[in-house]
């Protein structure tokens, strides 16, 4: 049986009707409109093959990059009330503790304008420069503050400063970062594990390890630490505390997680009074 001639469909300009024509067809007339066109084949019937090769040729290097960073990662979070670690992915916003049972935020905040309510989240807080946060506890991860904190702030592993600030409020954190650009002024005592100076600081520290004041950076303020660095340019003023001290220590390393039981002193008891026998 002899082959039929291969068809293309056609597309007619005047009426935009499609219809099937012979492949060695140079023109022809639309069975809409009657009207004498020139015969170009429908670019559309051509995508299918070139999706094919696509797919024979596999993805490109940068779908693949893209798909490889966009891949959910396994994370490690520990329950603020228990302790309890657990793996989640990074497209997760909440779980339950498997332990106490607690609810855990897994988001991510970020602040542009007023904002009031409780934060408790393992997620990173990110306070704009338009940010106003006047919250009465913030706890996360990590924060980063380029706007106004009123409240108290706990942070499970880095506050970074990028921009002036008045912090009026308790801050605990094990790494503290004031950025070059910052110029902070604390009125309550910070309990950090460490710090580090780049721009303009004023406020007392508390710190369990050390204190880096970097070139250009300064600190006005009383310390209490292990040890401090303070690089060229760098100016400190105030009292400095090398050691452990038994109070504001033993307060730094509890805010921590890492509590340590305040020294005892033991007062011995007076002793019995002495009685004499009688005499008659």
């Amino acid at each position: 049986m002899a082959r039929l001639p291969a068809k293309v469909s056609v597309e007619c300009p005047h009426c935009g009707f499609k219809q099937l024509e012979y492949a060695a067809a140079r023109s022809t007339l639309c069975r809409q409109c009657g009207k004498h066109f020139v015969v170009t084949p429908v670019e559309a019937e051509a995508k299918p093959v070139a999706a094919k090769d696509e797919a024979l040729a596999g993805p490109s290097f940068r779908q693949r990059f893209e798909g490889l960073w966009n891949k959910p990662r396994i994370t490690s979070v520990a329950c603020y009330d228990c302790g309890t670690r657990q793996e989640v992915t990074s497209a997760a916003t909440s779980t339950i503790c498997p332990s106490c049972s607690v609810h855990m935020d897994l988001r991510d905040y970020k602040i542009t304008g007023s904002f009031s309510r409780l934060i408790r989240t393992h997620g990173e807080v990110h306070i704009t420069s338009s940010g106003d946060v006047s919250s009465s506890q913030v706890t996360c991860r990590v924060a980063i503050i380029d706007g106004k904190l009123r409240g108290a702030l706990h942070c499970h592993e880095r506050a970074e400063f990028r921009a002036p600030a008045k912090i009026q409020g308790k801050l605990v954190a094990p790494t503290v970062l004031i950025g070059k650009k910052a110029n902070v002024q604390f009125f309550r005592q910070l309990q950090v594990g460490s710090i580090e100076i780049r721009g303009a600081m004023t406020g007392e520290i508390a710190a369990a390890t050390v204190v880096t004041i970097r070139s250009g950076g300064s600190l006005d303020g009383n310390v209490v630490a292990r040890s401090i660095n303070v690089e060229k340019n760098g100016t400190f003023t105030g009292q400095l505390v090398i050691g452990r001290q038994k109070l504001e220590q033993a307060e730094l390393l509890t805010d921590l997680g890492e509590p340590i039981a305040p020294e005892k002193k033991t007062v011995p008891s007076p002793a019995p009074p002495l009685r004499l026998p009688a005499t008659s």
